[in-house]
C-alpha cells in the first residue's frame, strides 16, 4: 500500500511538476512578459515585431521548446504588473529587465534563472551642468520609477553622503523621459543599462551623459513560478547555453559547421551530434544547435541588441566572458 501511494504521489508530483512546458506545447505559443517599450531591451517597431536583449531570450527559449523562435507573444508589463502577471500565469516567463533580489526571490512566487546582465544604478544629467560626480547631486530633483529597487537606492546613497534630494516618482521610462524634459526633474536615476536606452529618446541625447558612479549591484535576470522545477531548469540552462557557446566559440554563422566537423567532445555534446543532451529536460539533442542557429550566442545577442553594433553602444565590461575579465559563466555543460 505504501508502495502504491508513493508511485502514485511521485506522478502527481511530476504532473503538477511538467505543467508549464506541456501548456506552452499545447498552446504552441510562449508568453514572455517583457518592458513596455525600452530601447536595446525590449521594443515594439511600427509593424508589431518586437526587438531587443530581453526579446531575444524570449526566442532562444522558444526556439528551445517548441522548435521555432517565432512561437512568442510578448506581453509589456510595468514594474507593478510583472510579478502578479507571472504569479497568475499570465506569462510563462518574465524577462523585463527585473533585478533580482533577496525579497523578489523569497516572496513574489518568481524564482530567478540566473543573470543575463551585470548592471548597477546610475545617475544622467544634462552636460550643461557640467558635474563630473554624483557626489555633486545635493539639493536635486530626481525622477525614479515607482515600483523598483531604484527608490530605496537612491535614498541610502544621498542619506549616507548627507545630501538632500526631492525624487519625483513616475510611473513608467516614458513618463521619466517627459519629466526630465519638461523640467519636472534635473536627474533620471535607474539602472545604467536603462539611463542609455533612455538617453536615445532624448530630443538632443549628446547633450546628457550618464554620470561615472554606480551605486548599487543589479543582477538582472529571467524569472519563472517558484512552483515548476522543470520550466525553471529549461530556462536557465537556455541562459547558460548561450553563455557557453559563446565560450566555445560558437556562433549562428559558423555552428553547422562546427557541428559538422568538432572532435571536441564538449561541443559535439552540446550541439547534439553525441548522446542526448535534451533528455533530462524533456527537449530534443538538437535544442541547443537550433537556438544559436537561430539566434547567435549571448555575445552576438548582445552586440546587435545593446552593444557595438546598437544606438546604446554599451561595451561589455562585467558581461564579458569570465576569461576576458568579465562575470559570464555557465556551469560545465556535460
Amino acid at each position: 500500500m505504501k508502495r502504491l501511494l508513493f508511485v502514485l504521489g511521485m506522478l502527481f508530483t511530476q504532473n503538477v511538476l511538467a505543467a508549464t512546458l506541456d501548456e506552452v506545447r499545447e498552446r504552441g505559443v510562449l508568453r514572455c512578459g517583457v518592458n513596455t517599450g525600452l530601447p536595446g531591451f525590449s521594443e515594439q517597431q511600427e509593424n508589431g515585431s518586437w526587438r531587443g536583449f530581453d526579446v531575444d531570450f524570449c526566442r532562444a527559449v522558444s526556439a528551445a521548446v517548441l522548435k521555432d523562435p517565432h512561437k512568442v507573444e510578448f506581453l509589456p508589463l510595468t514594474a507593478e504588473e510583472r510579478f502578479p502577471a507571472l504569479a497568475s500565469g499570465k506569462v510563462d516567463l518574465l524577462t523585463r529587465n527585473t533585478t533580482w533580489t533577496f525579497s523578489r526571490d523569497t516572496t513574489t512566487g518568481a524564482r530567478f534563472a540566473g543573470t543575463s546582465y551585470y548592471d548597477g544604478q546610475g545617475f544622467m544629467v544634462s552636460r550643461s551642468r557640467g558635474l563630473r560626480s554624483a557626489l555633486q547631486l545635493a539639493d536635486s530633483t530626481v525622477c525614479v520609477q515607482t515600483g523598483t529597487t531604484s527608490q530605496d537606492n537612491a535614498h541610502r546613497y544621498f542619506s549616507t553622503h548627507r545630501m538632500k534630494l526631492e525624487l519625483v516618482p513616475v510611473a513608467s521610462p516614458d513618463a521619466m523621459v517627459d519629466a526630465y524634459e519638461q523640467g519636472k526633474c534635473d536627474v533620471m536615476t535607474s539602472d545604467q543599462s536603462q539611463l542609455y536606452a533612455l538617453r536615445t529618446r532624448l530630443s538632443k541625447p549628446g547633450d546628457h551623459e550618464v554620470l561615472p558612479e554606480v551605486i548599487s549591484r543589479e543582477p538582472l535576470g529571467p524569472s519563472v513560478r517558484a512552483d515548476d522545477p522543470e520550466w525553471f531548469a529549461i530556462v536557465r540552462w537556455v541562459l547558460f547555453a548561450l553563455i557557453e557557446a559563446e565560450q566555445l566559440d560558437i556562433g549562428s554563422g559558423n555552428v553547422m559547421r562546427v557541428r559538422d566537423s568538432s572532435t571536441n567532445p564538449v561541443t559535439r555534446a552540446l550541439l547534439g551530434v553525441e548522446g542526448n543532451i535534451g533528455e533530462g529536460l524533456r527537449l530534443d539533442s538538437d535544442w541547443i544547435y537550433r537556438l544559436v542557429g537561430e539566434l547567435g550566442n549571448y555575445g552576438e545577442i548582445f552586440e546587435r541588441n545593446i552593444g557595438s553594433q546598437s544606438a546604446l553602444g554599451i561595451k561589455r565590461g562585467l558581461n564579458a566572458p569570465w576569461m576576458e575579465g568579465g562575470l559570464l559563466y555557465s556551469p560545465p555543460i556535460r
